[in-house]
Parts: C-alpha cells; structure tokens; sequence
C-alpha cells in the first residue's frame, strides 16, 4: 500500500497560452474593422469601384476571422485545465489560425472571380470619393497593424525553433492583407483617374488575390503540419537522440517529438541499454531542449548479449 501522494510524479497537461493582450487589441481591430467594412462596401458598390467593393469584401471576411480570432481566446481559457483534453486547450490557438488561412483563401477566390469578371463588364467608377474612402481604409488598416504588431509572436525557446501565437498572427496577416488591398485600390483610382486606366482597377483586386493566396497557404501549411502532429524538426530530434545515446550503451529504438501548445512540445522516447537507469537520469540529459514540457521515457533492459548491435 502506497504511503506518499502521487503529487511528486504528477504535472500539469495544460499547454495553452492565453495572451490577454493579443485578446483584447484583436477586439479593438475587430471593431475598427467592421466599421471601415460598411463604409467601403457601400461606396464600392455607390462608386463603381471594384478595387474599393473587394476591400470591404475583404474587411467583411477578416471581421468574422478575428471573431474566430476571439472566441479561441475564450474558449482556451474557459477550458484551460479541463481533463477533457489530453494536453490542455493549446491547439485551439493553432485552430483558430488554420480557420484564418480558410477565410483568407476565400476572400481571394472571391476577389479573383469578381475583379475578372469586372475586366469584361467594366463599370463607371467616381474616383474622388472612392479615393477618399480607400484612405480611409488605409487609415484604419494602419493602426490595427500598429495595435497587434509585436504580440503575433513571442519567446524563443531552442535555438532552432521560434514560438508563435498562430491565432493572433492570423489576425496580423488578415490585417496586413487589408492595407495591401487598400494600397492597390487607391493605384488603381489614381491611375485611373489620371490617365484613364480604369482597366488597372480589377486587375489591382487580380494582384491582390493572387497575394493574399500566397499568404493563405503559408499559414495553412504551418498550422496544418501542428494539427496533424508533425514531428519537430530531424535536426532536433537528431540532437535528442545524439544527447541520449552519448550517456553509457543507450539506443534510442523509437522516438515521437510533436507540438502540444504555441510553446511546448511532448516527447515519447524509447530507448534500449544494457545498464538501465531511473527515467529521471534521462529525462535530465534532455533538460537543455526547453521546448520539450512533457516527456514520456520508455526504457528497455537488454537481458542478452548482445540483444541488439549496439555499436
């Protein structure tokens, strides 16, 4: 019968990242947005400009991002700790990037369609009030960056690796894609306006697609390779594995390092020897490799000689 509480074998699975204030600048954004959202797609559409129509457009898509943006946020720390979930509610984050790059590709799609569309069908455009509003989304779009630069990332852990808060880094992208779009658009009236290259405005919206689509897949790919547990990089678990073996006859049979939170990895090792020790001595040879914030070690005792080549 035990006498001891298991408190000392015991540790907290919970590896969300709760950033308070990425939260509540994302808030500030969301209704910045919104608003700059309704005044361009009503003087897009009472102008004639499509640059200036598939920036509010894109405003729109952006709204319900960062309201995705949001409610990660909140969902992370309603559940945080809830044995629900095997290492906490730190995915959600990552989730709630994955569904940005969702919402950024279909803003392209929709721009792309539309602006061809707009190259056969051209429309009366009344440039001085579609540029004064085009500023003005670029205004708005300015001091949003300003209000999430600098939180979508944070800490660096391992030398090889950089930490990201891939929620609010959605939220930076979806914002830097608007002010693109609000550069383009208001070229594109310039121009047209000027020298009667009313054809430069849907092929602006084109542009700014095809951009924007470039971005989008760059977070899917990263976010993705998180929720489908891809290992870390063969350069660290090289190293994890080096550090490992270079204690005693150690060999390392099987070996799993994958993202648990915005900050944490989980690790599985299993390893072989002749002269096993506590799971503790090894986790100690790893205890450089901060990234790593749960590791499970399974040691197998080699009974014969030789049970493996251990050369």
């Amino acid at each position: 019968m035990h006498t001891q509480t298991l408190t000392k074998w015991q540790h907290n699975h919970d590896f969300a990242f709760i950033h308070e204030k990425g939260e509540k600048r994302t808030k500030q954004v969301l209704t910045l947005t919104v608003l700059t959202m309704i005044v361009e797609i009503v003087a897009g559409t009472a102008f004639g400009s499509m640059a200036l129509l598939a920036d509010g457009w894109h405003m729109g898509t952006h709204s319900a991002a960062f309201a995705i943006t949001i409610f990660a946020y909140q969902y992370s720390r309603r559940h945080a700790g809830s044995r629900e979930f095997t290492f906490g509610t730190g995915k959600v984050s990552v989730l709630g990037g994955f569904s940005s790059a969702v919402a950024l590709a279909i803003v392209a799609v929709i721009m792309g369609f539309e602006s061809v569309q707009r190259i056969f069908e051209p429309h009366e455009i009344r440039f001085n009030q579609a540029i004064a509003v085009a500023f003005l989304g670029l205004s708005v779009n300015i001091i949003s960056a300003f209000l999430l630069y600098g939180n979508h990332s944070h800490d660096h852990g391992h030398d090889h690796e950089h930490h990201h808060d891939h929620n609010l880094r959605g939220a930076y992208l979806h914002v830097i894609a608007d002010a693109m779009t609000s550069v383009l658009a208001i070229v594109a009236l310039f121009f047209g306006k000027y020298f009667g290259w009313n054809w430069l405005d849907p092929v602006m919206g084109i542009v700014g697609a095809l951009v924007i689509t470039h971005w989008s897949y760059g977070l899917l790919v990263e976010t993705s390779a998180i929720l489908l547990d891809k290992n870390i990089s063969s350069t660290i678990i090289g190293e994890i594995q080096e550090r490992i073996e270079s204690s005693a006859d150690n060999r390392i049979s099987d070996i799993h390092v994958w993202k648990v939170g915005p900050n944490d990895y989980a690790a599985i090792v299993s390893l072989v020897t002749h002269y096993p020790e506590n799971p503790e001595q090894y986790k100690k040879l790893l205890q450089d490799f901060s990234e790593l914030s749960h590791i499970t070690i399974e040691v197998n005792e080699c009974k014969e000689d030789p049970c493996i080549d251990l050369k």
